[in-house]
Order: C-alpha cells, then structure tokens, then sequence
C-alpha cells in the first residue's frame, strides 16, 4: 500500500503542472511592448486618393501557432492624421510594394483583417491565426506627416482546445492519484467497520 502511495505522486505532480498551466493560460503572458517609428506617406489635399505603403516581407504565421491565441495590440500617436492596418498576403494585384514600400493603391483597394482606416481610436487588436498577413498604412487626406511612433504590445495564451485537453487531463491526473493514494473503497469499507 505505501508502495501504490509512493507511486501516486508521479502523476500527481503531472497534474499539477497541468493545472499551473491552465491556470497561466487563463491570465496569459504579456510580453514586453516594443516600440517603433514607422514612415508614413503624407496625403497633401490635392492628391487624387491617399497612397498606402506597405512592408515588403510577410508575416508569416506557421501552422503551429493553432495551438496558441496569440493577441498583438497596435497603438499609434496620430490616429487624427494617419491609420495603420492588415491584410492578408499577397496583397491585391498591382499593389505591391516597391523598394521603398510604397504601393500604387489607395485604401479602398484592401481587404483588411484587423485595424485599416475606419480605426480612428488609433489602436486595434490583431489574433494572429496561421497564415501570411502584411502591415500597410497611409496618411489621411490632408495630412503632410511622415512618420509616427507606433506601439506593439503582445499577450500569449494556449487555445481554448489546449485549455480543455489540458484541464481534462489535470482532472483525471489528480483523480487517479488521490485513488492511488486513498483508496474510496478502503476508505469506504474502513468507514463502515466503524
């Protein structure tokens, strides 16, 4: 019998960390906000349309990341006189980025997945999901900025389906060792004797 007690605590312990992680998932881990200058291309009020600059790699997201939520927040200082977005890649023919990332396409011509030009509170949260996205911004009509501070602050947790398997799996973990370690029925049979 102190043998099967002595034993119990393996999976024990595998529950428990199980559980920790559950538990870290639900409150999630916030990394450090990372901070950049981003060009922007000014709009004067003669232009014909705001043109939009766009990175020239993607991002991309691997199959992977399924398994976690990963949540980028984007904050920029001008939301007044610039907007920043993303769309999916590749982005629409004969909008590529040229060398210097400018594009000869104006707002209307994306598609956007988070954030874009109706975002006027200057800020937008972005899920990545699998796939392959890229950031495009432009200037408002009227506006002659060129560059802004932009802030990118990330939180991580599991998925929802890790959760459950995880929580699952804590569950029957700590069950099947406070069985090993206490038997119900012995303690049941001990209970009834007395």
């Amino acid at each position: 019998m102190n043998m099967v007690r002595l034993l119990s605590v393996l999976p024990g312990a595998v529950g428990t960390v199980c559980a920790l992680l559950v538990l870290g998932s639900l409150l999630g881990v916030g990394l450090d906000s990372s901070r950049t200058d981003v060009p922007i291309v000014p709009c004067t009020d003669d232009s014909v349309g705001c043109l939009v600059g766009m990175t020239s790699e993607d991002l991309e997201v691997p199959t992977s990341f399924a398994l976690l939520d990963i949540e980028l927040t984007i904050k920029w200082d001008e939301p007044d006189r610039s907007w920043i977005g993303v769309i999916e890649s590749p982005p629409p023919e004969n909008c590529n980025p040229d060398s210097n990332g400018l594009t000869s396409c104006t707002s209307e011509d994306f598609d956007y997945v988070a954030g874009g030009p109706d975002s006027d509170e200057g800020e937008f949260e972005f899920t990545l999901e699998p796939g392959e996205y890229r950031f495009v911004t432009a200037g408002k009509d009227g506006s002659t900025l060129d560059e802004q501070l932009v802030t990118i602050k990330t939180k991580i947790h599991f998925s929802s389906f890790v959760e459950i398997v995880l929580a699952g799996v804590a569950i029957m973990l700590l069950a099947g060792a406070g069985e090993m370690a206490f038997p119900i029925k012995s303690l049941w049979k001990k209970f009834r004797e007395s």
